[in-house]
């Protein structure tokens, strides 16, 4: 008997997990992409993921490895120990638990985890931040960054794209934030699902009162994807004004995702409005951060910067 996430299962009364040590997934990426932009700008991410998800969106990105079935799905075997050694020979100043949901494989990221804060790596988890308090507890110890993914402001919204809710992904973020963990959310704009103008205001709102004026905030942009392919990618407008939204709000470090060259890349200072990092795409071209701080007036900038 397997579990909704397809890679649980119930052998004679015992549950076995079939993601531990097989990855689908291994890529050296730049952090940019997660996207994570206040975190060791311009490094190298070793990235990961296995099989298996615990929602069910209708325009997932990953759907080939996250919503095909199991036996489908080509693995690797490669232990907690081989993939930080990995990571180390890449280069790379961090992992990344990406792609598909990390919660899916969560013994295997712990684990790895753990063997990466031994040699100095970052961890990085990429998720939907659907998951119980009681396992998040033992994963903030060695998480550095949560990229969570709100992927929109209204119940029926969940329910009708992702097959989940709302207010668990509400209560991990606040969780998260209680516990001093850094967090940058995305949320993927849709055309006519979750553009509402006056949806993004509530969002942008409570993230202001629940996790702090500092938090990262990316719209990114929609490409028709799996079943959600009758739509059209995210007119750049749409985004520009979801934006604008949260800087009315008070958000101070608002972006633009899956839209390359675009200015709304580029972290800018709050306080004296210069390009504290310059980026095109995935590439940083200048960083002006200097001991956690803006060169040009002293500005302290949340995020890891070494």
């Amino acid at each position: 008997q397997k579990g909704y996430c397809t890679v649980r299962i119930n052998i004679d009364g015992k549950l076995y997990t079939m993601t531990y040590n097989h990855p689908v997934s291994i890529v050296v990426d730049p952090i940019e992409k997660k996207p994570v932009f206040h975190m060791l700008p311009g490094s190298k991410s070793f990235s990961l993921a296995t099989a298996g998800c615990n929602l069910r969106c209708i325009h997932c990105q990953n759907w080939e490895i996250s919503q095909r079935p199991l036996e489908e799905i080509p693995f690797y075997e490669l232990t907690p120990q081989e993939i930080v050694k990995m990571a180390i020979e890449s280069g790379s100043k961090s992992i990344s638990y990406t792609y598909t949901e990390p919660v899916i494989f969560y013994e295997y990221m712990l684990d790895i985890a753990k063997e990466a804060k031994k040699h100095n790596l970052r961890n990085v988890m990429v998720t939907s931040g659907y998951i119980n308090l009681a396992p998040l507890d033992e994963l903030v110890k060695y998480i550095d960054v949560f990229r969570v993914d709100l992927k929109g402001f209204s119940e029926n919204f969940y329910r009708k794209l992702a097959a989940g809710k709302l207010q668990p992904v509400l209560d991990v973020l606040k969780y998260l934030k209680q516990k001093g963990a850094f967090i940058e959310v995305v949320n993927l704009v849709i055309p006519t699902w979750n553009d509402n103008p006056d949806e993004i205001k509530k969002m942008c709102q409570w993230i202001k009162q629940n996790l702090g004026d500092e938090t990262p905030l990316f719209f990114s942009r929609f490409y028709p994807m799996y079943k959600l392919t009758n739509l059209p990618p995210t007119p750049v407008e749409t985004l520009e004004k979801a934006c604008n939204i949260a800087k009315e709000v008070g958000l101070k470090y608002v972006y633009i995702g899956n839209v390359v060259g675009h200015p709304y890349e580029s972290t800018y200072c709050p306080k004296c409005k210069k390009v504290l990092i310059k980026r095109v795409g995935y590439s940083v071209l200048e960083n002006n951060i200097k001991n956690g701080r803006c060169k040009f007036c002293g500005q302290k900038i949340p995020g890891i910067w070494q």
